[in-house]
């Protein structure tokens, strides 16, 4: 886990709202995680110049929780391309909305693959 937020601006920001939560009233897991799919997808769309999917998420572990509220980057970087797939790290981070600091919430890595318009396995550049 980073101390230090990626450099560069955020593939995707967004605000942890009250619709978010779990039982508990801390941010849902699974709302974050399909943050970072969004953010991972997009990376991959352009990587691929068109249509891809998610086919595996790897390393997923949850270290702080994100409270409502907290303003939620996503930072993506491409870790490797094949042939078909693209494997893409995406960082979370949460900012409490009255601080300057931000801290790591999670991170993982999304396998995608390049589709073609009937939705079979493409190269990515191809």
């Amino acid at each position: 886990m980073s101390q230090t937020q990626p450099p560069g601006n955020p593939t995707i920001r967004t605000i942890a709202m009250p619709a978010d939560t779990n039982p508990a009233g801390d941010i849902f897991g699974g709302w974050l995680m399909s943050q970072m799919d969004l953010a991972a997808g997009s990376v991959a769309a352009l990587i691929a110049r068109g249509r891809s999917a998610t086919i595996a998420v790897e390393g997923m572990k949850f270290h702080r929780p994100v409270k409502v509220g907290d303003e939620v980057s996503l930072y993506a970087e491409v870790v490797h391309v094949g042939r078909t797939s693209m494997r893409i790290n995406v960082e979370a981070w949460r900012r409490e909305r009255h601080r300057d600091d931000s801290e790591q919430v999670t991170e993982a890595v999304f396998t995608f693959v390049a589709l073609d318009e009937a939705g079979a396995a493409r190269p990515v550049r191809g």
